[in-house]
């Protein structure tokens, strides 16, 4: 009889060379390139192309990457129609997995996954991977208008992925700060191993299921509180704690009451997360920039870092990357409910990464189970029950 390990914590399901934890000490590196090194230098596009290829690209293959992705940003005028007969208080999270879903029905070429046989057909791979992630922004964005009740804001081939994703939000040219913040967001929620929507997106992959399917899979997966959301809930518990000379007493009070610190502790690290630590400087480095005009938040965050360290650092709690990531997007202007979407942005990168390397290798998921039900019994007539 098989060992069971709920949750499946600590089997190994998989082999990958995409990116790598040491929880003990706080690392995490994507293809061998500790994520400090790329949030300082790299930008989006080009960390996507890293994770997707192995290897940093040569200025020739970045350039038609991003040509590639802002000439994908435009959406089929069908799909926009579709998301007008959505109901406006749909989450964005649904609105997304259902029209990531549909773009299977409007951008054709699915040919390459059927039969016994796996995809070897790279054109096709990167024509896919192309498509979902130019769009995936795109979406979130337009959907931020169309629920209520306004037409969606025409994408800009001119823009990265980052800024073009605050200029469909606002309709304003991205102030280049915020564009540089929102670049760096992407790239620290890209990947992170074999968490619940990327395991989500290999078992759905490994059936040689379509990648929108792939992908519509990994976003419903990624939307429970458990992985995706705790961002939002963070700016919830700072809006209850009002401000920093109230977080002791919050904070005690909901240790005393075994209540959930949210954007505090994960199940990979004994240290803070390291994205956590850079977000946590872009903070102090706005904060510099723009001083007290920021929402009070930022100060209340931080204090409340400074407590739980103090109350939860023995047991290895420290913030995870949900702890800053809301509150910067709260300053950018975006609703809370759609900092999973965002979420679903920049991990749709490290998915489809996953996605390439399942079918390159292919074997369909099959785990087992342990039986604990009744013994083998006769059927009861219902006269007799």
């Amino acid at each position: 009889m098989s060992d069971f390990l709920p949750g499946l914590e600590g089997v190994a399901a998989t082999k990958s060379a995409i990116s790598y934890i040491d929880g003990e000490q706080g690392l995490l590196s994507y293809r061998g390139y500790p994520l400090e090194e790329l949030a300082a230098n790299s930008s989006f596009e080009e960390t996507t192309l890293l994770l997707l290829d192995g290897e940093l690209p040569s200025a020739t293959d970045l350039a038609g990457f991003t040509n590639k992705l802002r000439g994908h940003y435009r959406t089929k005028y069908h799909i926009r129609e579709m998301m007008r007969h959505f109901p406006s208080t749909a989450h964005p999270m649904d609105m997304l997995q259902t029209a990531v879903s549909s773009l299977g029905m409007f951008y054709p070429g699915t040919e390459c996954l059927t039969g016994s046989g796996v995809c070897e057909d790279l054109n096709y791979v990167r024509n896919m991977t192309v498509n979902i992630i130019a769009q995936m922004a795109p979406l979130v964005a337009m959907w931020e208008h169309i629920r209520n009740g306004y037409d969606p804001i025409e994408p800009r081939e001119d823009l990265s992925v980052a800024e073009n994703l605050l200029y469909m939000f606002t309709g304003n040219e991205p102030d280049p700060m915020m564009a540089r913040i929102m670049d760096v967001c992407l790239i620290l929620h890209a990947e992170h191993t074999l968490n619940a929507s990327t395991f989500s997106a290999l078992v759905s992959g490994s059936t040689l299921a379509t990648p929108y399917s792939v992908i519509s899979g990994a976003i419903g997966t990624l939307s429970g509180p458990l992985h995706g959301g705790a961002n939002s809930k963070v700016v919830e518990m700072l809006r209850d704690i009002g401000s920093a000379d109230n977080a002791e007493k919050w904070v005690d009070n909901a240790l005393a009451r075994k209540e959930v610190i949210w954007g505090m502790g994960h199940r990979e690290y004994k240290v803070k997360d390291p994205r956590a630590t850079i977000l946590h400087n872009l903070v102090v480095e706005l904060i510099d920039d723009r001083g007290s005009s920021l929402n009070s938040n930022f100060e209340t965050a931080m204090r409340v870092e400074e407590i739980c360290e103090d109350r939860l650092g023995h047991k290895g709690v420290y913030p995870n990357v949900d702890f800053y990531s809301g509150i910067l997007y709260t300053e950018m202007g975006i609703p809370e409910d759609q900092f999973t979407a965002l979420f679903a942005v920049a991990r749709s990168a490290g998915w489809l990464a996953h996605w390439r390397e399942q079918i390159s290798d292919n074997r369909i998921y099959r785990p087992t189970q342990i039986y604990i039900g009744s013994e083998t019994r006769s059927y009861t007539a219902m006269a007799d029950r």
